[in-house]
């Protein structure tokens, strides 16, 4: 873990841990809001449901070898990263279903994997035979 050969960073680390934690109330109310959507809309659309617990696990704290802060942040981390990607595979399932349209080609953009099945962006003759 490269923060532990930091040492010098301590002070830094003390005082960005407010703002780090803070994070955790806007993501239980992002949870609480991606839920209720995906309860109600996939299954009115047909859309096959997601299930969470492929996306978000929280395990690591059970290693007898981590401190408890360590414990602790592992908690964390591996609830708001799962979060995130869990609500990225409803977003890309969402937009399948909505749009379908591989977005312009820029530099530096990064393509989502799911848009290769999408069509090209501009393609108005395979647009219109949906």
């Amino acid at each position: 873990m490269k923060y532990l050969t930091l040492p010098h960073l301590y002070w830094v680390r003390f005082l960005t841990l407010p703002l780090i934690l803070s994070m955790i109330f806007p993501l239980i109310i992002f949870d609480f809001f991606i839920e209720i959507y995906h309860h109600i809309s996939f299954p009115i659309y047909q859309i096959v449901k997601i299930k969470r617990k492929k996306y978000i696990k929280i395990d690591r704290h059970k290693l007898k070898y981590l401190t408890f802060w360590q414990k602790f942040f592992c908690i964390y981390c591996g609830y708001a990263n799962g979060l995130i990607h869990y609500s990225s595979v409803i977003a890309a399932k969402t937009e399948e279903y909505w749009c379908g349209i591989q977005h312009d080609k820029s530099d530096g953009f990064v393509s989502r994997s799911h848009h290769k099945k999408f069509l090209k962006y501009g393609d108005e003759k395979s647009f219109n035979k949906m």
